[in-house]
């Protein structure tokens, strides 16, 4: 994060009941004990209300959040996958705005900020990109860069979008907005059908620029292949279970 995009953050104003929408943050978690300390510290003021959707988890990463954040809330999902837990979590969300992250400490919280202001002027639907100006990623091999840009290029083309970036949970919407949509999708995929249902629903979407950072510890959850193949079954359920839409995505460079 550049030191504007700091000082942006910093003095962007706390929200409330009273003076404007309240945020709610959802952080997807299953056996992060050693990384939420680390993510929890880092959470800006704009933040309303904080859920911690777990996984099913074996360690200690429930306790931890506590430890560290006293008021969090916790949201233990009943199936599995990311998915499943967002669902979750937005059904348990009471806030506004809702914004979701990963618990492993490569999504920086500090950008929080960057993603509640276009909702703020009237976007239903913030998406965060890795490939625009200001954003980048450290956590992304070769053959993930590769299958990402060919989502990009499938969903752009048969839907009429102009997305830079598919495959990423940083994300931020209004609550009315995204309980109306229906999702489905228990794993991974959950981002390529929330972004392609936006579209499908007329949202006014954006994207700003997010950089990922690598895990900080432990291993991943995502299995490459076997999550990837189904990424394309999403793709082509949303296409042909109803009409296609065209649709124009705004950017963010700052």
């Amino acid at each position: 994060m550049t030191v504007r995009e700091l000082s942006r953050a910093e003095k962007m104003p706390k929200t409330s009941a009273v003076d404007g929408p309240r945020v709610t943050l959802l952080i997807i978690a299953l056996n992060e004990a050693d990384n939420l300390p680390h993510v929890i510290s880092r959470i800006p003021r704009v933040v309303d209300e904080i859920w911690l959707v777990d996984g099913h988890s074996t360690d200690d990463s429930v306790a931890i959040a506590k430890t560290f954040r006293p008021d969090i809330r916790v949201a233990y999902q009943q199936g599995r996958g990311k998915g499943d837990a967002i669902r979750c979590g937005i059904r348990h969300a009471t806030g506004d705005i809702i914004v979701t992250i990963d618990a492993d400490g490569s999504m920086a919280p500090e950008e929080i900020p960057r993603f509640v202001e276009p909702l703020l002027d009237g976007h239903d639907f913030v998406k965060g990109s890795r490939f625009l100006q200001h954003g980048g990623s450290r956590d992304m091999p070769v053959h993930r860069v590769f299958g990402n840009k060919l989502f990009v290029f499938l969903v752009n083309l048969l839907f009429g979008s102009g997305y830079t970036d598919l495959c990423y949970g940083y994300n931020a919407f209004r609550s009315e907005a995204i309980r109306n949509i229906g999702i489905s999708s228990d794993g991974f995929e959950i981002e390529t059908e929330l972004h392609i249902k936006a579209l499908r629903a007329g949202l006014r979407v954006t994207e700003v620029a997010s950089y990922e950072s690598a895990r900080m510890n432990g291993k991943g959850n995502l299995r490459s292949l076997s999550d990837g193949l189904r990424i394309f079954k999403t793709i082509l359920r949303e296409r042909f279970s109803g009409n296609g839409c065209r649709a124009v995505v705004e950017y963010d460079n700052v």
